[in-house]
């Protein structure tokens, strides 16, 4: 299980996408939503559903 770059929720085994850049560094992604925000450079804490964003603001984490 590998946890999304952009949102923070985990990706279950053999879904999502992987994306390696030239210096190395691997981003992972449960789904397109999360890797199209992350194109258009939009930062997760900012984005309300996101997990991060909802653990930043000490709401309760869907589990």
């Amino acid at each position: 299980m590998a946890k999304c770059s952009f949102c923070g929720g985990t990706t279950p085994e053999g879904r999502g996408k992987m994306f390696v850049r030239n210096d190395g560094k691997v981003f992972y992604y449960c789904n397109s939503k999360c890797q199209r925000n992350w194109r258009l450079g939009r930062e997760g804490k900012h984005i309300k559903w996101t997990d991060t964003s909802r653990k930043e603001r000490g709401k309760d984490i869907k589990k």
